[in-house]
């Protein structure tokens, strides 16, 4: 019964739990289709149970109510979620479990203007990384954050966009590829890490140590663990950024890196010969 109480949505919404579903049978659609190992499986399910935990159950109550629940939550929503589906790289078995009139048109789509607009926007390398900082770093401002646990529609936003960002992120951090046709070059996935992770850990050293309540509208709400003081609470709120955030961001550099390895092992990083090859042959097509 215990159980059943904490898996009982918070706020239900039934349209949160037809994205889930609709995920969840593309994946497992796809996954006939094509030869999907079994870590990239567990990877995927382990993140979509991660996410649905944090925004469909009783945890979402908690977080609206302690700081360090709440950085916990998004934890999870921007970090640890979305890097464990993508490193399941369920792109193609999510295409493969469409019907196949939604493929065509998806294909027409990509190969549209609007569509390939849309795609450079989604993959941009210096767009994305910033999105990726500046919506965590945003939504912690003290003000921003009053008005974000008040509103319910600021909050919802609050949420998605840390989880839409991190998709994004973590689809360039953790493609395989050489580049091109991947956006981003191995030496700058391992860079983006590190310059992503660096705002995040001094922003988290600071609510760590700041000795005044940054965030009082969780006392408004009232606190749903007892005997736990505002400081203790931001304390802990702080260092979940610190050391934990950093932890994953470091793991995603350490991918980053194996790839790079792997890349360079199998002699197919770009040398100057192909990067001068491939500018005439843009000025050649320009001309």
């Amino acid at each position: 019964m215990i159980v059943l109480d904490w898996l009982t949505p918070w706020e239900f919404s039934p349209t949160l739990l037809l994205m889930f579903f609709a995920g969840g049978w593309l994946f497992l659609r796809g996954c006939r289709v094509h030869r999907v190992s079994f870590a990239r499986q567990l990877f995927f399910w382990i993140g979509v149970a991660f996410l649905y935990l944090s925004l469909h159950t009783r945890i979402d109550y908690y977080a609206e109510r302690m700081f360090f629940i709440h950085r916990l939550q998004h934890l999870v929503l921007h970090h640890l979620g979305p890097l464990l589906i993508m490193g399941a790289y369920p792109g193609q078995v999510l295409r493969a479990g469409l019907p196949m009139r939604w493929r065509l048109r998806l294909r027409d789509f990509r190969i549209s203007t609007p569509g390939r607009v849309l795609e450079a926007i989604l993959t941009n390398k210096i767009l994305v990384p910033v999105l990726f900082v500046v919506l965590v770093l945003g939504f912690l401002i003290p003000s921003v954050q009053f008005y974000s646990m008040l509103d319910w529609r600021l909050y919802r936003f609050m949420n998605w966009s840390v989880v839409i960002s991190g998709f994004l992120y973590w689809n360039l951090i953790l493609d395989r590829r050489p580049s091109p046709p991947a956006v981003m070059s191995p030496g700058g996935r391992i860079i983006s890490p590190v310059l992503t992770m660096v705002p995040q850990m001094v922003a988290g050293a600071v609510i760590t140590f700041t000795e005044y309540d940054l965030y009082p509208i969780f006392d408004l709400c009232g606190r749903a663990i007892p005997g736990m003081t505002a400081l203790t609470d931001q304390a802990i709120g702080g260092l979940t950024m610190w050391v934990l955030a950093g932890f994953v961001e470091v793991f995603g550099l350490l991918f980053a890196l194996a790839t790079l390895m792997r890349l360079s092992a199998k002699n197919r990083l770009p040398n100057k010969r192909d990067i001068e090859r491939r500018k005439q042959a843009v000025v050649a097509t320009a001309s």
